[in-house]
C-alpha cells in the first residue's frame, strides 16, 4: 500500500489537524524532507498555509487542536504542539499545551524548528526559595493568608495541588483551598 493511502486510511479522507474533507494533501513536517508514516500527516490547505506562514495565520482556525493534539500519531501531536506554541500568546493555547503530554523524542522532534523557543518576554513563577513553578505543580502556603471577599484564612501548611498560572503577572499563581479557587502570590508559597 501506498504510503499516500495508508495516511489518508490513517485520517480517514479528512485533514488530521481540523477535519475538513477539502483539498486535502499529504504534509511532511520539518525538518524531514522524506514522506514517511511517523513525520507526515493528512493536511488541508488552509491548514498548510497557515503552518508555512506565520503571518496569515488565524487563531480561531485552530481551536480544532483541542481535538487534534490528542491523536495518537506522533505527526499530529508534532504539528498541535508546534501551532500551539506559534499561537501561546493569544491565552487558551497555553492552556491546552499545559494538558498536552508527549514522550521525550516526539517533544525533541517537535521542537527541531524552534517553534517553542523560550521567549525572552515569557513571564517565570518563582516559589519563595527561587524555584520555577510549573502549571500543575504543587504548592505549600507558608503562612496564614486571608482570602479577599469571604472570611475565610488559608492557614500555613495548606497544600494546593495543580496550580495554574498567570499568564500576565509572574507573582499570581492560582489554586484551590477547600473547595474555593484563590489566587495566591507567589512569595507565600513553597514548590512540594
Amino acid at each position: 500500500m501506498s504510503l499516500e493511502r495508508e495516511l489518508k486510511k490513517r485520517a480517514e479522507n479528512k485533514c488530521e489537524l481540523c477535519i475538513s474533507d477539502e483539498h486535502l494533501q499529504i504534509y511532511t513536517l520539518a525538518p524531514h524532507k522524506d514522506e514517511d508514516l511517523k513525520k507526515s500527516l493528512v493536511a488541508c490547505k488552509t491548514c498548510v498555509t497557515q503552518i508555512e506562514d506565520p503571518e496569515i495565520t488565524d487563531p480561531n482556525h485552530w481551536r480544532c487542536l483541542n481535538d487534534s493534539m490528542w491523536s495518537e500519531h506522533e505527526a499530529v501531536q508534532v504539528a498541535a504542539w508546534r501551532m500551539l506554541s506559534r499561537l501561546r500568546k493569544e491565552g487558551w493555547p497555553q492552556d491546552l499545551l499545559d494538558m498536552m503530554y508527549m514522550e521525550e523524542d516526539v517533544l525533541e522532534f517537535a521542537k527541531a524548528t524552534g517553534e517553542g523557543e523560550a521567549d525572552p518576554e515569557k513571564l517565570i513563577h518563582r516559589d519563595v526559595n527561587g524555584v520555577v513553578l510549573q502549571a500543575g505543580d504543587s504548592v505549600v502556603l507558608i503562612k496564614d493568608l486571608k482570602v479577599k471577599g469571604s472570611s475565610m484564612v488559608a492557614k500555613q501548611g495548606t497544600a494546593v495541588r495543580r496550580i495554574s498560572l498567570d499568564h500576565t503577572n509572574e507573582k499570581y499563581i492560582e489554586g484551590k483551598v477547600g473547595p474555593t479557587q484563590i489566587v495566591i502570590i507567589t512569595d507565600y508559597v513553597k514548590k512540594l
